[in-house]
């Protein structure tokens, strides 16, 4: 429903348009003057916000344009009732207002063109389109942002103007007032015309699409991956970077949507966004040898229908939901599993993948997890809570944090001997069930508690200057990454618009290792500012959830890519059966949980997963863990990155040859046609030329 302030804004608006008509007919000009700026502060709040607001007003016949014209005829009204109808200011008011409505379309206009104008057929990153093409500049952003906002509230100057006049009974304040609206609206379009003019205007559809056959025929990408998705799905597309930024041969990212792009981690991998189907299948990836898919939808068949490359399911984690066996990977040429356990479910789920088609190639993404022998001397234990968000379709099962998550809190603040907690919740915690967002605020409000409590406790000591010392290195990390994400443009930081981040969107390597050495830096120091003993909540996207895992020596998570992500630290976990299935039929169903502590809603268990922390050699599910991680996850040696490469490697091996036998094959038709078509000459059944 959006923040309290614009909702508060929004009411005001709504409220201040009766005012205006009250003020109108009373007539008060003090009054209208009032609600005036009451309407127009409030409609400049929500477009800065960019309040969904905005958009719903519209949709129930109060858009931008009506607000607007609605509060200039009640000034005409207003000018009326005050006895102006037969003053020139009255007049002048209306010739102003219908001209200034009259420069609305060009102006309109205008934005269009230059918008449509600078959308390229294709967006790219890490490109270099700028030595084949001539790209000009954006035009300057107080021009085109929000540019319907701007140009309508240029009308302030008139209306300021006719209410003092009216005030004045002075004719005088009011002409300048119209004077400057009119003068100003016409400057306004024509600052815009030298953008869809001349050397201002980016190269049509055509140039830009050769100049990026043109690239791909230097660069010969070897292999693609693949991705279409909304803006929430971008998280799939950014796992697999580090990995392409690791393979052997040449990698390639093809984007269809722009937001996915947007919202696109930096990377030093080339990067095409290619909206249009069309497009996408006439450009030149007749050197790519293997794709990548990481996700099963409709505009994959765009370049699955290529023959000349291999496609590859690779998916976007590893569990045991219904969507890492979908039927739909029967049309990729292989689908590359973590470990045993994905080629299983697909034998189980009888979908009709044949276990030929199943290359076991590891996790490379989970490469950062660290392993673990036991907590370090000196130090409590420190037991992360990760449960999943409630999903869609309002099953109990889903998440932890309704039935049991106040449960496993309580109980873990209050160990004896003590633990460390860190409650970390899934993003969309709560944003579909209001009893998980009402726990996930208790949980918060408990673990904030207990911190509060422990900072009191002479039991537990602080290293004051150490804990100052790693703030300051803090702030001096946060400060050089804004001062990196605000310069330079590549990966398109301080792009003007599209047209300008493809133009500029090469990557400075430098800049880009010197961004993930600080975010490394950022989180050493993170677990510094704080002591070891603190509980604490993290939401956001930093610390990740890997960096969460390292410093844990525990896990109470659901079911979901969390628990088979965290097996490879090979360290204790509970898995919360919120379903209330019973232990068996839980581990029954969900082969991540085969080797954790299940938990009931009541978290009576919770003492199990403590011992295993508190005494390694004691835990009895210690073997089970290791058994688990390499059915889940492979075998650690080979690396889950050599596995990968050697995968692209031998797949990209069995498309040459197909490619090689099916030229031959067109080569030996053609030679036969050319035989066939030499005048008295025909072949005999045994091959040889016979003459007639």
């Amino acid at each position: 429903m959006g923040s309290p302030a614009e909702l508060a804004a929004a009411a005001l608006m709504i409220l201040g348009f009766p005012a205006l008509m009250l003020a109108a007919l009373v007539p008060s000009v003090p009054a209208f003057a009032a609600a005036a700026a009451v309407t127009y502060l409030a409609d400049h709040y929500l477009h800065r916000k960019g309040s969904y607001l905005v958009n719903r007003l519209s949709k129930v016949r109060a858009g931008l344009s009506i607000r607007f014209l609605i509060r200039q005829l009640l000034l005409i009204l207003l000018l009326a009732r005050l006895g102006f109808a037969d003053d020139l200011v009255y007049y002048g008011a209306i010739a102003c207002f219908i001209a200034f409505y009259g420069l609305q379309a060009p102006h309109g206009a205008l934005v269009t063109l230059i918008r449509n104008r600078r959308r390229m057929p294709v967006a790219t990153r890490n490109v270099d389109l700028a030595s084949r093409i001539r790209i000009p500049d954006a035009p300057p952003r107080r021009l085109l942002h929000r540019s319907a906002e701007k140009m309508l509230h240029l009308d302030v100057a008139a209306v300021a103007g006719i209410l003092v006049s009216a005030a004045l009974e002075s004719a005088v304040a009011g002409f300048i007032g119209i004077g400057v609206t009119v003068g100003l609206g016409c400057l306004y379009v024509v600052a815009l015309v030298p953008y869809v003019r001349g050397r201002k205007v980016p190269p049509n559809a055509e140039t830009v699409l050769a100049a990026v056959d043109d690239w791909l025929g230097e660069y010969r990408p070897e292999t693609v991956l693949y991705f279409s998705g909304s803006k929430d799905s971008a998280y799939q597309v950014n796992m697999w970077l580090e990995t392409m930024e690791q393979l052997d041969s040449k990698p390639l990212i093809i984007l269809r949507e722009r937001v996915i792009l947007n919202n696109m981690a930096p990377t030093t991998v080339p990067v095409i966004c290619v909206p249009g189907g069309v497009h996408l299948m006439n450009m030149d990836l007749s050197n790519v040898r293997v794709a990548l898919y990481a996700a099963n939808v409709g505009k994959n068949i765009h370049l699955l229908r290529v023959p000349t490359m291999k496609h590859v399911f690779i998916g976007h984690g590893d569990s045991d939901k219904l969507a890492s066996v979908n039927p739909y990977s029967k049309v990729y040429d292989e689908v590359w599993t973590a470990g045993r356990a994905g080629r299983d479910r697909y034998a189980i789920a009888d979908v009709g993948v044949r276990d030929d088609d199943i290359v076991e190639v590891g996790r490379p993404q989970l490469a950062p997890i660290q392993g673990w022998d036991g907590v370090p001397e000196g130090r409590i234990p420190t037991v992360l809570y990760a449960p999943t968000w409630e999903g869609w379709d309002g099953n109990p099962g889903n998440t932890s944090i309704v039935l049991a998550g106040e449960n496993i809190v309580k109980k873990l603040v209050k160990a004896d001997p003590p633990v460390r907690v860190l409650y970390k919740p899934h993003p969309f915690t709560g944003t579909v069930s209001k009893e998980a967002g009402a726990a996930h605020r208790r949980i918060t409000a408990l673990v904030e508690q207990a911190a509060t409590e422990r900072a009191a406790d002479s039991r537990f000591q602080v290293d004051g200057a150490a804990q100052a010392a790693a703030r300051a290195e803090l702030a001096r990390i946060e400060a050089r990454l804004a001062e990196l994400s605000g310069k330079g443009k590549g990966n398109g930081n301080g792009r003007g618009d599209e047209a300008e981040a493809t133009r500029d969107g090469l990557v400075d390597i430098a800049r880009h290792e010197e961004v993930a050495r600080l975010r490394a830096e950022w989180n050493a120091a993170y677990w510094l500012s704080f002591g070891s003993h603190e509980h604490r909540v993290i939401t956001g996207a930093e610390p990740r959830l890997y960096d969460c895992f390292n410093v844990s020596d525990a896990m109470v998570s659901d079911i979901s890519s969390v628990v088979s992500d965290f097996i490879a630290s090979g360290k204790p976990y509970a898995v919360t059966d919120s379903a209330e299935l019973g232990v068996e039929e839980f581990k029954r169903q969900n082969t991540a949980v085969r080797a954790a502590t299940i938990l009931s809603n009541s978290a009576g268990e919770l003492g199990e997963l403590l011992d295993a922390v508190r005494d390694p050699a004691a835990d009895p599910l210690a073997e089970d863990r290791g058994d688990l991680k390499r059915y889940l996850l492979g075998p650690d040696e080979p690396t889950s990155i050599e596995q990968f490469n050697t995968a692209v490697a031998n797949l990209a091996i069995k498309a040459q040859t197909r490619n090689v036998g099916q030229e031959s094959r067109a080569a030996a038709g053609a030679a036969g046609a050319e035989l066939a078509a030499v005048p008295g000459q025909r072949m005999s059944a045994a091959g040889d030329d016979v003459t007639a």
